[in-house]
């Protein structure tokens, strides 16, 4: 019965995400009977990585199902409409829902403008979250390759989308239960502890010469600062490709 809630939870949002053009009605997209938030608070129960699901604001999170149409029945519209985004291991891992102070961007007003231009546009992928070190995870909605519906990984260190073989529910039950530290051992350097201690989840760090040159290969000698998560965007979309075009 699980494993037919997910895979209808995925068909129901491919469908909605990358073929919606007219925009449902709020109640439309709120499934009370089937709301795959229970599934998520199942996860964090079992979770093995420090999970902390932010607090929504109900007004911004109403608008952000709204705009982002993806019904609930889905992990990512349940994330959407009833959080304020989730934290895993303290915020080195970022996954957008309808905002909240320590997390001041949702997943339709942060990809608008960046993956789309106006609500209810098909998007060819959606930037679903963002980690300490600057870099972003994409849902593919069709321009990052034949995998319609699996995440790719924004890497800082190659400036290249790489696939992850992973759907939305994948992803989620990855930063939950999945072997992070293990993921991100190239891209931490000596004494990384004391220097994330002090970033905030509205932040990432930085890095120059830039990780992606060969000057940058050696993350323990290259210089570290803190930036704004947008400031991170802009710099890396300035620089290559595959995200902005």
């Amino acid at each position: 019965m699980k494993h037919k809630f997910l895979i209808l939870a995925s068909t129901l949002f491919l469908s909605l995400s990358f073929a919606q053009t007219k925009m449902k009605d709020l109640k439309d997209l709120i499934n009370k009977n089937e709301d795959a938030i229970t599934l998520i608070q199942t996860w964090k129960k079992s979770a093995r990585n420090k999970v902390q699901i932010l607090e929504k604001d109900s007004l911004k999170s109403k608008e952000a199902l709204f705009n982002i149409q993806i019904s609930t029945r889905s992990p990512m519209g349940a994330i959407v409409f009833h959080t304020g985004g989730i934290l895993i291991n303290d915020g080195w891992i970022r996954i957008y829902g309808s905002g909240n102070n320590k997390l001041d961007r949702n997943l339709p007003d942060w990809n608008k403008g960046k993956t789309f231009e106006n609500f209810g546009e098909k998007p060819g992928h959606l930037i679903i979250a963002d980690d300490a070190i600057g870099s972003f995870f994409l849902l593919n909605g069709g321009d990052l390759g034949s995998d319609l519906g699996k995440v790719y990984y924004f890497a800082p260190d190659s400036l290249e989308t790489e696939p992850l073989d992973l759907t939305y529910s994948d992803f989620i039950n990855f930063c939950f239960n999945g072997n992070v530290d293990g993921f991100y051992k190239d891209l931490r350097w000596k004494n990384w502890e004391k220097d994330f201690k002090d970033l905030s989840t509205n932040e990432a760090f930085i890095f120059y010469p830039y990780l992606w040159t060969k000057e940058g290969r050696d993350i323990d000698s290259v210089q570290k600062s803190k930036v704004s998560i947008e400031e991170v965007y802009k710099l890396k979309v300035s620089k290559m490709n595959p995200i902005d075009k």
